[in-house]
């Protein structure tokens, strides 16, 4: 953890959704949250949600929203925008009263717990704050997300990237042995129907899985063009919507989104 820690107080993600892929999982995401999340003023629980990139929006769409991360600093620069409050915490264990908000978000911490005990405690965690019939929206990497990547980014030029494939192909785990390199901290990597199962495990209904980028997270930098374009931003969103529930493309996308519910109340 402490090198997880690390990677984002260095900043490993502050400019990551400014461009290209980045800013097509930032697009994707901002629409699945306005397609699933109730109504506003539904209070939102932010878990994991790092600076507030997602939080800030929907408090200006009139949520009220909380977050809760790791890293102090995160917390501090969330706190300061305008109708968001924020401490730090862990997902695993909330500081939250049982049943008291409408909506959890984990668009971040289930990419960090390594081991499938630490993943059904966070789950658990959203689970028991969520009112009856709420609804957690989690984020997690693809399984396939780091080969892909290496072809993308060039990674495969250095040695030492191949075998930090075989490993996360093989067991989920992704483990990075040369943090100077600049390649993503430790993570786990899921296949598409682990989320769903870990949230079943947990007591939610889950409802659907949905691809965030698609396979078109692969063109890289040459989404910058297409994403600078009302247009193009628009047919990217609407093509994507036709098929990011299709079960035979949920391995090509680099994130996924699923949705859950707590039973009762819907």
């Amino acid at each position: 953890m402490a090198d997880i820690l690390e990677y984002y107080r260095r900043g490993g993600e502050r400019t990551r959704l400014d461009a290209g892929a980045g800013l097509l999982e930032a697009l994707r995401t901002r629409d699945i949250l306005a397609r699933y999340l109730p109504a506003p003023p539904a209070s939102v629980l932010d878990v994991g949600g790092a600076t507030g990139a997602y939080a800030g929006d929907l408090a200006a769409a009139g949520h009220p929203v909380h977050v809760v991360d790791l890293v102090p600093e995160h917390v501090e620069r969330a706190a300061t925008l305008p109708g968001v409050t924020a401490e730090v915490g862990d997902a695993r264990a909330l500081a939250q009263p049982d049943a008291s908000v409408e909506a959890v978000l984990l668009l971040g911490p289930l990419y960090h717990l390594l081991s499938r005990a630490d993943r059904l405690a966070a789950w658990r965690e959203a689970a028991r704050v969520l009112r009856p019939g709420g609804v957690v929206l989690a984020a997690t990497i693809s399984r396939f997300a780091s080969l892909h990547d290496g072809f993308v980014r060039g990674y495969y030029a250095d040695p030492r990237f191949a075998p930090i494939v075989d490993r996360a192909l093989a067991t989920g785990v992704h483990r990075n042995t040369e943090p100077g390199r600049g390649w993503f901290t430790d993570a786990y990597f899921h296949r598409p129907e682990e989320p769903a199962d870990e949230a079943r495990e947990a007591g939610l209904t889950a409802e659907r899985v949905l691809a965030v980028e698609g396979s078109l997270w692969q063109l890289g930098d040459r989404l910058t063009d297409l994403l600078a374009d009302p247009d193009g931003i628009r047919l990217v969103l609407d093509q994507l919507r036709r098929v990011e529930a299709e079960p035979s493309l949920l391995g090509s996308s680099s994130h996924l989104i699923t949705v859950a519910y707590r039973p009762g109340g819907r």
